[in-house]
């Protein structure tokens, strides 16, 4: 048996997944059940205590590419595996998500934004995509696609990974010193790293203050990497032009946050990326084929690395 809970896609997800997986049973929260029968289960943020009731369970589906708050769970044995999404549909909308933060740095539309405030008519200076360089912090399925589109749209790009990677079109580095001269050659900022022990905090004071000045930050990744307060005042001090967020340390971002009114912050909430049923469903059910065949499918994640 696969047990759903997903609150908000149920609806959607289930009928999918009955079509996908025919000679599966399937059950959708909150119905009642055998928990000794469950073997799978496909979730998006269930309820504390959730994984306890089923002690046959062989692997946990998690219904996006995220899974570091899943392998935090108390109930979720430390040998289970999870598997995440690596794509399904998310890739196109981050390449696009990024693309209007970049967009927006080159054609100065945040510089407009705030001279309409004031009134102001004032034509800035043209600038070329190859002019802007483009640093991307995460190279992996989603990230890959973010690179290559952006390279592909004339910006010159650059990619930044745990491990080394190539990528047409893109210059691809790795490793902590790359990373600082990475920051440093970098007019726009995309981050898109997982939340794992080593990305945690990494775009410090320090770090954000080795872009140049005028750089532009879109964060797309995990909230906890980015301090927030250092963001501010860089802000603040004309050190940095513009902010995109997506992603906060808590979210909802609490309405008092000065993110919300800061002029040269754009907020949105945790929406770059949103996971499209009918691709997930057909990647989740390749992955449980490939677990029924004895194979390590696509998405499986390693928890040393918390992705």
């Amino acid at each position: 048996m696969l047990y759903l809970y997903a609150q908000q896609d149920a609806e959607q997800l289930a009928p999918l997944l009955r079509q996908a997986l025919p000679d599966i049973d399937l059950a959708v929260w909150p119905q009642e059940v055998d928990g000794a029968a469950v073997r799978y289960t496909v979730v998006w943020n269930p309820p504390e205590g959730f994984f306890a009731r089923f002690p046959r369970l062989e692997a946990v589906f998690a219904l996006g590419a995220g899974v570091d708050r899943l392998l935090a769970r108390a109930d979720l044995p430390p040998t289970l595996p999870v598997i995440r999404l690596t794509d399904a549909g998310m890739a196109q909308q981050m390449a696009e998500y990024a693309l209007y933060g970049v967009l927006r740095y080159q054609r100065q539309f945040d510089v407009y934004q705030r001279q309409q405030a004031e009134r102001r008519w004032q034509p800035q200076r043209p600038r070329l995509a190859h002019e802007v360089r483009v640093g991307v912090l995460g190279l992996g399925a989603i990230g890959a696609v973010v690179a290559t589109t952006l390279a592909g749209r004339g910006y010159a790009v650059s990619g930044w990974s745990r491990s080394p990677r190539q990528l047409p079109g893109v210059d691809c580095r790795h490793g902590s010193a790359a990373l600082d001269t990475l920051l440093a050659e970098t007019d726009v900022l995309v981050s898109l790293l997982p939340s794992t022990p080593e990305t945690r905090g990494l775009l410090d004071r320090e770090r954000l203050a080795r872009l140049p000045r005028g750089a532009a930050v879109i964060n797309a990744g995990r909230g906890e990497q980015l301090d927030q307060e250092a963001l501010l005042e860089l802000l603040d001090a004309g050190q940095l032009r513009f902010a995109q967020l997506d992603v906060f340390a808590r979210e909802p971002l609490a309405v008092e946050h000065p993110l919300w009114t800061h002029p040269s912050v754009t907020v949105t909430p945790h929406i770059a990326a949103i996971t499209l049923p009918g691709p997930a469903v057909e990647q989740i059910a390749a992955s449980l084929r490939a677990l029924q065949g004895g194979a390590r499918p696509e998405g499986w994640v390693d928890r040393q690395r918390a992705y």
